[in-house]
C-alpha cells in the first residue's frame, strides 16, 4: 500500500505534500526534525492522506497535486471525501 498525503505545518500554515510506503513512520520522521524539506515547519499534521495500491500511481497522484501549484486548490483538496487518516490514529 502506497500513500501520498498532504501536511499542513501548525506554526507556518504552509502544506508539504509528499508520498510514503509507511504513512505513521513519514509523519514521525517529519516531525522528528530529520527532513531539510520540512524542519523549519514542523511539527506537522496530517490533514489528507490517499491510499494506492501502486507505487506509480502514488507518485502520478503526488505529481498532479504539486503541479496544481495552488494554496486554494489544496484546501479544496481537503474538503473532498476519500482521505484515509485513521491509517496513522489521526
Amino acid at each position: 500500500m502506497y500513500y501520498v498525503y498532504v501536511l499542513l505545518s501548525e506554526v507556518t500554515g504552509r502544506f508539504y505534500v509528499g508520498q510514503t510506503q509507511d504513512l505513521r513512520d513519514r509523519l514521525r520522521r517529519h516531525n522528528a526534525g530529520t527532513q531539510a524539506a520540512t524542519r523549519p515547519g514542523w511539527p506537522w499534521r496530517l490533514a489528507r492522506a490517499e491510499r494506492f495500491g501502486a507505487r506509480g500511481e502514488a507518485c502520478a497522484r503526488e505529481r498532479e497535486i504539486k503541479a496544481k501549484k495552488g494554496r486554494t486548490w489544496i484546501e479544496w483538496l481537503l474538503t473532498q471525501p476519500g482521505d484515509c487518516q485513521n491509517d496513522v490514529g489521526a
